[in-house]
């Protein structure tokens, strides 16, 4: 059988990459719903330096919800947006323990009940926490689909689409993991290192760089 160029770009990604990891820190289903939360309009980086205080004195709903929005806030006042996060977190919390008896939910309408929780955040944690083989898009998966014609579209539920109907199933778990680590890193946003790109005679951008 004669593989399409879908099917060589993840031999590619997978070959360079067997075991893609997300870069958020967390110690539990409860943990990463908020890591992810808090990494909107931030980096991994910075979401990671601030949980590393604030897991330890909450890493669950109940925790959560004593330690308070004012307290949380202090945890996370250097990431973007603190404000409206800690109130979402706290608010999420509490819904967690009225409504799913302190447990993170394993399904996409379930999760798109909690505040500040959209599809982005739903797919990360049933794919991380959950096994499931969702295709999270953010901003570095839309670039990439687009740049490299994997899956273009306007939209990124319409590239979430068109990209789990084209991924062989087999990579389909790890497909996002595989895409947000190579726009981070390699199809950059303002300047991809094409020359070190593993897919590079697979990609349509015109404009590659030497």
């Amino acid at each position: 059988m004669v593989k399409t160029d879908v099917e060589r770009f993840f031999d590619r990604l997978a070959k360079a990459n067997p075991n893609p990891r997300g870069e958020l820190l967390y110690k539990n289903p409860f943990t990463l719903l908020v890591a992810v939360v808090l990494s909107a309009q931030a980096t991994d980086a910075g979401v990671n330096k601030a949980t590393d205080g604030l897991f330890k004195v909450a890493d669950t709903p109940e925790s959560m919800v004593a330690l308070g929005e004012e307290r949380l806030k202090g945890y996370i006042k250097s990431i973007g947006l603190f404000n409206t996060k800690a109130k979402n977190i706290m608010a999420l919390s509490r819904r967690l323990i009225d409504a799913f008896a302190g447990k993170v939910p394993g399904n996409r309408e379930a999760l798109r009940t909690l505040p500040g929780v959209g599809r982005k955040t739903a797919s990360v944690v049933l794919n991380i926490a959950f096994g499931q083989p969702t295709i999270a898009v953010d901003t570095h998966v839309f670039r990439v689909c687009n740049r490299t014609g994997l899956a273009p579209a306007e939209t990124p539920e319409a590239v979430e689409a068109k990209v789990e109907k084209a991924v062989p199933l087999h990579r389909r778990h790890d497909a996002h993991h595989w895409l947000i680590l190579h726009g981070r890193y390699v199809c950059k946003a303002r300047k991809p290192d094409c020359p070190r790109c593993v897919v590079r005679d697979l990609c349509a951008y015109k404009a590659k760089t030497t």
